[in-house]
């Protein structure tokens, strides 16, 4: 896994890290189920898509706000 993804934080959790933490041998008394596993995978490809995606959107965002229109009281 993408060292980025793996330690993607929402509100300063690791995303990957807490989902799977509730899902522990210990804490359930059984393994991942095979579609627990699949989505593991299917929230790691989220996360890597989101992380290259806010790279792009950081980048324009850094483009366009040099261009910015004045806003008129009128138009308020």
């Amino acid at each position: 896994m993408p060292r980025r993804v793996w330690g993607y934080t929402i509100g300063g959790y690791q995303v990957m890290k807490k989902w799977l933490s509730y899902r522990e041998r210990p804490l359930l008394g059984r393994d991942l189920t095979p579609g627990e596993a699949r989505y593991v995978t299917e929230m790691a490809r989220r996360i890597a898509a989101f992380c290259c995606w806010s790279r792009l959107s950081d980048e324009n965002y850094e483009r366009v706000k040099t261009d910015t229109w004045e806003w008129e009281a009128k138009y308020a």
